[in-house]
């Protein structure tokens, strides 16, 4: 049973070494959906992972696993869609999905497309895979609570090869314009991409520094720290100052497994038999 304890507002929350345990979990099932599928994206899954678990665990986001549709939840969306294999094991973890589906990842009639479906799956709220456009749809989301004077949040996960993407600063340019304080962006800053680091692939530079600009109040985060991204998640939850946020979560690629880490090889790539087994032994040697 993980461990809680209660805040002044008397709400129950997960301790970190709770936490720490349920990221751990949802690594374990990452890596298992993808070597069964035989392909996937474990390196940028592996790499969010403690920020999924932070919005989804750590109090953050409202929503109910019994009631998808919920009218008054918050949103998530990822816009790093080929990080799927994340977002279905924290769904699964929370409840939205049956853990054992995970395995079906990829494979023909499952519901676990390689980039997420939310015409198929409860708790996705938008379908993604091209780049760039997470951050849009998040947009015309906050902007449409704001309309309808609701409170829910709206949670985007870009990576940061993706912020190379000119519809990136335009959704930024917007979501300051229309004052969006109810739109948080979570950029995962590992540094690599598909073809290589983003410094030689095309240098975002000071991603922060560049949200700023754009009118954007920015928080810069260890990004497998979990207790250190609650903290900035509900902050920026909670202190809203008329600018949408920006969240820049300093991550390592493939975190979690010594021999994916900081290696782009492992952006789109399944591990083999052998490689599945010391992934696995070497996270349950982190318990």
């Amino acid at each position: 049973m993980p461990h809680r304890h209660i805040s002044k507002k008397g709400v129950v929350l997960m301790s970190s070494d709770a936490l720490s345990t349920i990221s751990r979990e949802m690594r374990i099932n990452i890596l298992k959906s993808i070597a069964a599928a035989g392909s996937g994206h474990p390196g940028g899954s592996l790499s969010c992972i403690d920020i999924l678990c932070a919005l989804y665990f750590g109090n953050v986001m409202r929503y109910d696993a019994k009631n998808p549709h919920m009218p008054t939840r918050d949103r998530f969306v990822l816009s790093k869609g080929h990080a799927a294999p994340a977002l279905y094991a924290t769904l699964a973890q929370v409840g939205y999905i049956p853990v054992d589906e995970l395995v079906t990842l990829r494979k023909l009639g499952s519901r676990l497309q390689g980039h997420p479906d939310c015409r198929l799956v409860p708790g996705v709220e938008v379908s993604t895979g091209s780049l760039g456009q997470g951050l849009s749809i998040s947009c015309g989301m906050a902007a449409g609570f704001k309309l309808d004077g609701t409170s829910q949040m709206v949670f985007t996960l870009l990576g940061d090869g993706e912020c190379q993407e000119g519809q990136v600063w335009e959704a930024a340019m917007f979501a300051a314009h229309r004052h969006l304080d109810n739109l948080v962006a979570i950029i995962d800053r590992n540094g690599l991409q598909i073809d290589g680091p983003t410094e030689k692939v095309c240098d975002p530079g000071d991603v922060a520094r560049k949200f700023e600009a754009f009118g954007w109040k920015t928080y810069d985060v260890d990004g497998h720290d979990i207790s250190a991204l609650v903290d900035i998640l509900t902050q920026a939850r909670e202190q809203k100052q008329g600018v949408p946020q920006a969240i820049i979560a300093h991550t390592i690629k493939g975190k979690g497994v010594s021999f994916m880490e900081n290696q782009v090889g492992w952006h789109g790539k399944a591990p083999n038999e052998q490689q599945l087994h010391d992934a696995l032994v070497e996270l349950e040697q982190q318990a």
